[in-house]
């Protein structure tokens, strides 16, 4: 069983590479190197195909005791610090995991890993909805390419439930539907877990206010961090697509603006935790 386990929490393309990168900078956190799929993804009860293609969500009853070993294996197997060394004798290593597919899997891990952490990290819906869509029209964020009834571009990101309602709708539409489904479920399976066992973060504070917001969360994991952020800014993430500015989603403004009122009441809820938290 792993041991207070600690995992970010966010839509795709919310800077979770980033805040990934900085954390595991810590003495603290023990990394797989990259994100989770190969290790959940090969047990087979938790795969989207084996599950009738339904969505990426998990749930606590999904949590069997078989899982949860074979799951504890599979990161025990490839996990590391940040200099590469594997675990010996006397380490007490601490998994830090990032994979946006697991913002619907928030009840599987809580029920996995009972005294497990979670960082949610928000970002502005049209900054996040804007770099969505470029990873749909790249290519480079395929995540189900034959996925069964589907048409259009192939599938990219986490698989919502009720996706094939956005068969045939335009790419910004279900890039915008992606972020506030995902948001919605995670703040709602965020809301039942102990106060004391999950903080929020916004993506802006981490990247204008870096040494004061990573330090601010690893007071919230009682990690040290001791390394220093090179002269007080955040390098790019390896998964950057374009280089993030604020306003940068403008430039895809004519698509995005018709559906930005859908994630209205998700951005709203979004606010409340970060206000609250």
């Amino acid at each position: 069983m792993l041991e207070r386990p600690v995992f970010i929490m966010s839509t795709p393309r919310a800077g979770s590479t980033l805040l990934f990168e900085v954390l595991a900078q810590s003495p603290r956190a023990w990394t797989i190197g990259g994100e989770s799929h190969a290790v959940i993804e090969a047990i087979e009860p938790l795969r989207a195909r084996d599950r009738g293609w339904e969505s990426s969500r998990l749930t606590a009853a999904d949590a069997t005791p078989q899982v949860v070993a074979r799951l504890s294996a599979g990161f025990q197997e490839l996990w590391h610090d940040r200099d590469g060394r594997r675990p010996g004798p006397h380490d007490q290593p601490t998994l830090l995991e990032k994979t946006p597919r697991n913002a619907l899997r928030l009840p599987f891990l809580a029920a996995a890993f009972p005294d497990a952490r979670f960082i949610y990290l928000h970002r502005d819906p049209a900054e996040t909805i804007s770099s969505m869509l470029e990873g749909w029209l790249t290519g480079r964020c395929v995540t189900y390419p034959d996925l069964p009834g589907w048409t259009g571009l192939p599938w990219s990101f986490m698989l919502v439930p009720g996706w094939r309602e956005l068969i045939g709708r335009p790419v910004a539409e279900i890039a915008a539907t992606q972020w506030a489904t995902t948001t919605e479920i995670l703040l709602a399976d965020l809301a039942g877990l102990d106060p004391h066992q999950w903080l929020a973060t916004d993506y802006r504070r981490l990247v204008d206010e870096p040494t004061a917001e990573t330090a601010r969360i690893c007071s919230f994991l009682g990690w040290p961090y001791d390394r220093q952020l090179t002269g007080g800014e955040l390098p790019l993430s390896a998964w950057t697509i374009s280089a993030p500015r604020p306003d940068k989603w403008r430039r895809n403004a004519e698509v995005l603006e018709p559906v930005l009122p859908l994630t209205e009441r998700a951005a709203a809820l979004a606010r409340s935790a970060l206000d609250h938290r």
